[in-house]
C-alpha cells in the first residue's frame, strides 16, 4: 500500500499547500482588532443587546464578605472597605462566617469556638455606616464552593455584587471605578454586551490555557476582557450569575464534572474537587463565550490586593500579590471609560479575540482581507444545510483550533446560530445580505432551490474579491471535518490555477493573473445564469446545481488550468456502511452526505475519536498555540 499512496500524495500535496501552511506554522499576522477595521465593517449592534435597563442607571450595590477563620484578615479587609469611598450611595455589607470543621486535631474545641465567637463578636460591633449590615454565621463547615455559589442570588437586573474574600484589601477610590463601570458598560447602549459577566479589581497575572501567550498589555492599555474569573475582587453581573447557578444546579445534578482539557484550572479541580468552585465558573464561561472586565494599571497596582493569608488556597502566608493604588500614588485617571468597541478582548490562551464581525457586503470583506498578511489563503465555510446543527459546526470549529487554522470565514444565511457564533468571535458572512450587495444578480425566485443558487453565487463572489486582494481561496461546505494538516507542507504547484474533487464541494482558487483574468464580473453572470438554467429543468438534473459541478464547466470552457482530485484518496466518507478507526490514518479528512441527521454525524465522528463538542456544544478543550 505504500507505492500507491506515494503516488496520490503530489495531489493533495500540490492543492492545497498554501492555505494549510499559513494555517499550520500561524506564521502570518493575526487577525486584525476590532480598531484596524473600518467601523462600517462591524455590526451596527455588533455584540451588543437590549440592556434590561438602558435608561435607569440606580442600582442595587451589595459586598458580599466570605469568611472563615482569620480574625487579623478580616478585619483588614472589613477596615478597608470601610476607608473607601461611596458618593453617598447606599452600600449594603453583608459577612457570611463559615464554621469551623469538626474534626480530630491539637487544637481544642474550646479554642475553635473561642475564636469564631470573637469573629461574632468583632463583626457585631463593626460599625457600617453606608448601608445594611448583615451577618450570616452558618451551622456548619460548607467550605469555599458553597460560600462563593450561596452568596448571592440576585433580586433584580439591577443589583450588583461585589465578592470579596477576607484576606482582601481594597483601595478606597474602588468605588469610584466600579460604579463609573457599571454606569458606562451595563446602562450605556451603546456600551452595552451581554458577553460581559463582571468586572475583575485585581492585578491581571495568571493565563489558565497549558502553552498560552504571555500576559502582555501596552503601557496605555487601562482597561480590557479576559474570559477568566478574578476570585481576589471580583463584581459579578446579575444576568450572567444566575444563568450560571441554574447552569451549575443541572449538571451538578447530573453528575456532570467540570473538565476542561488543556487548563490549568482542570489540575485543580482534579486534585481539590469540590473544595473550590472556580473550574465550575471557568467551564460555564468557555461554553458560553463570555468575559470579564479588567483593569491595568501598571507597576503592578490593582483596586483589590489578596494577602494570600494561610487557609484554603495557601498552606502558609504568601504575602500581597500586588500594590494597592490609593489617592497618594496616582498618577492615572482611574475613572477614565474608553468605548468597548475599542477595547481588547482575550481568551484563556490570553489569544485576542475579535467578537461581533459580520460581513455584509463586498467591501467589507474587502477590508478585512486587506489587513491581513499577503499571499495567504483563506478558507471559506459554507454552512447551508448544517446551520441548524449547532453542534456539527462547534465540532468543526474545535478542530480548526486544535489544528491551529485560524484564517477562515464561516457562510451561511442570517441566523441567531449564526451571529452567536460572531459573538464568540468567529468571522462570518451573511450569505443574502452579501449576495445581494453584490449587485451583479438579484434573485427574484423563492423556490426550493433559491437557498443552493443563493449559496452558488456567494461563493463566487468570495473567491472573485480573493483575487482581486490577492489571496488564494480554498471554500468548502460544513459535512467535512479536517483531521490533519502535516502533508500540506510542500511547495506550491505552480502550474495549476484551479484544484477540484470529484464528488466533493471542496474548490481550490489560487491568485494569479490567469486566473483573475477568467473571474472578471462576465464569468460570475455565466456562473448565475447556469445556476439558474439547472434550477429550472426536470428533478432528475439537479445533481448538478453545485458549484463545484457548475464551476468546472465553464472553467473547462475558458481553457483554465485545473487539477482534478479524487477524494478518496485523501479523505474518507462516513455513512451508514460502517468505518474503521484505523481507515482514518492517512486520511486527511472526513466527509458525510449532506442528508446525514445530526444523531448519525456525531455517532461515526464519535468512534473516529473525533467528536470533539460536549452536551454544550462546546469544545471539550482548550488548545493554545504560541502567536
Amino acid at each position: 500500500m505504500v507505492g500507491p499512496r506515494r503516488h496520490l500524495l503530489p495531489l493533495i500535496l500540490i492543492s492545497l499547500t498554501a492555505f494549510f501552511f499559513y494555517s499550520y506554522h500561524h506564521s502570518s499576522l493575526p487577525p486584525p482588532s476590532t480598531s484596524e477595521l473600518n467601523p462600517n465593517f462591524i455590526l451596527s449592534n455588533p455584540i451588543h443587546a437590549q440592556n434590561p435597563n438602558p435608561t435607569s442607571p440606580n442600582f442595587t450595590f451589595i459586598i458580599k464578605v466570605l469568611a472563615f477563620n482569620r480574625l487579623d484578615s478580616l478585619s483588614r479587609c472589613l477596615r478597608s472597605l470601610s476607608r473607601a469611598d461611596y458618593l453617598d450611595d447606599r452600600v449594603n455589607l453583608h459577612v457570611y462566617i463559615d464554621r469551623f470543621k469538626l474534626e480530630n486535631g491539637s487544637t481544642s474545641l474550646d479554642q475553635k469556638l473561642d475564636e469564631s465567637h470573637r469573629i461574632l463578636e468583632f463583626v457585631d460591633g463593626f460599625d457600617w455606616k453606608f448601608g445594611d449590615k448583615l451577618l450570616h454565621y452558618r451551622t456548619g463547615n460548607v467550605g469555599l464552593q458553597a460560600q462563593w455559589l450561596e452568596a448571592w442570588w440576585p433580586s433584580s437586573d439591577d443589583e450588583f455584587a461585589f465578592i470579596v474574600e477576607d484576606d482582601l484589601e481594597v483601595s478606597s477610590l474602588y468605588y469610584q471605578f466600579v460604579k463609573s463601570l457599571i454606569v458606562n458598560f451595563y446602562y450605556n447602549a451603546s456600551n452595552y454586551s451581554p458577553s460581559i459577566y463582571g468586572a475583575s479589581l485585581q492585578r491581571p497575572r495568571f493565563v489558565p490555557g497549558k502553552h498560552g501567550n504571555k500576559m502582555q498589555l501596552d503601557n496605555k492599555t487601562r482597561l480590557f476582557l479576559y474570559q477568566l474569573v478574578g476570585t481576589w475582587g471580583q463584581i459579578l453581573f446579575p444576568k450572567p450569575w444566575k444563568e450560571f447557578r441554574l447552569w451549575y444546579d443541572k449538571n451538578k445534578a447530573k453528575g456532570i464534572k467540570p473538565i476542561l482539557e488543556g487548563m490549568v484550572t482542570t489540575g485543580w479541580y482534579k486534585k481539590m474537587g469540590e473544595r473550590i468552585w472556580t473550574p465550575w465558573f471557568i467551564k460555564f464561561i468557555h461554553s458560553h463565550g463570555y468575559f470579564n472586565i479588567y483593569t491595568n494599571f501598571l507597576r503592578e497596582r490593582a483596586l483589590s490586593v489578596s494577602h494570600r493569608d494561610a487557609g484554603v488556597n495557601y498552606g502558609k502566608t504568601a504575602g500581597p500579590d500586588s500594590q494597592l493604588l490609593d489617592e497618594s500614588s496616582l498618577d492615572i485617571n482611574v475613572l477614565e471609560m474608553h468605548p468597548l468597541n475599542s477595547l481588547k478582548w482575550y481568551d484563556f490562551c490570553f489569544r485576542e479575540v475579535l467578537p461581533g464581525r459580520v460581513i455584509r457586503n463586498m467591501d467589507h470583506l474587502g477590508s478585512f482581507l486587506n489587513t491581513l498578511q499577503k499571499q495567504t489563503s483563506v478558507l471559506f465555510v459554507s454552512l447551508i444545510g448544517v446551520s441548524d446543527a449547532v453542534a456539527v459546526t462547534r465540532n468543526i470549529l474545535c478542530h480548526f483550533e486544535s489544528l491551529n487554522i485560524r484564517n477562515y470565514i464561516l457562510m451561511g444565511p442570517e441566523s441567531d446560530s449564526l451571529f452567536d457564533l460572531a459573538r464568540r468571535g468567529h468571522l462570518v458572512i451573511y450569505t443574502d445580505q452579501f449576495v445581494e450587495s453584490a449587485g451583479l444578480y438579484k434573485l427574484t425566485s423563492k423556490g426550493s432551490n433559491f437557498e443552493a443558487i443563493r449559496d452558488i453565487m456567494a461563493k463566487v463572489y468570495v473567491i472573485k474579491k480573493c483575487m482581486e486582494n490577492g489571496y488564494n481561496a480554498l471554500v468548502v461546505d460544513g459535512n467535512m471535518l479536517f483531521h490533519s494538516t502535516d502533508l500540506f507542507l510542500e511547495p506550491k504547484d505552480t502550474t495549476n490555477d484551479f484544484v477540484v474533487t470529484n464528488n466533493l464541494e471542496l474548490f481550490y482558487a489560487k491568485s494569479s493573473p490567469a486566473a483573475e483574468k477568467i473571474w472578471v464580473d462576465d464569468f460570475v453572470l455565466k456562473v448565475v445564469a447556469m445556476a439558474n438554467s439547472l434550477a429550472r429543468k426536470d428533478s432528475s438534473s439537479h445533481d448538478g446545481l453545485t458549484f463545484v459541478h457548475i464551476i468546472t464547466k465553464l472553467l473547462e470552457q475558458n481553457g483554465a488550468k485545473i487539477r482534478r482530485l479524487d477524494e478518496n484518496t485523501f479523505g474518507m466518507k462516513i455513512d451508514s456502511s460502517g468505518i474503521k478507526k484505523s481507515s482514518l490514518r492517512d486520511k486527511k479528512l472526513v466527509y458525510w452526505p449532506t442528508e446525514m441527521g445530526m444523531d448519525s454525524i456525531q455517532k461515526w465522528l464519535q468512534e473516529l475519536d473525533l467528536w470533539a463538542v460536549d452536551g454544550d456544544s462546546s469544545c471539550t478543550a482548550v488548545v493554545c498555540h504560541k502567536s
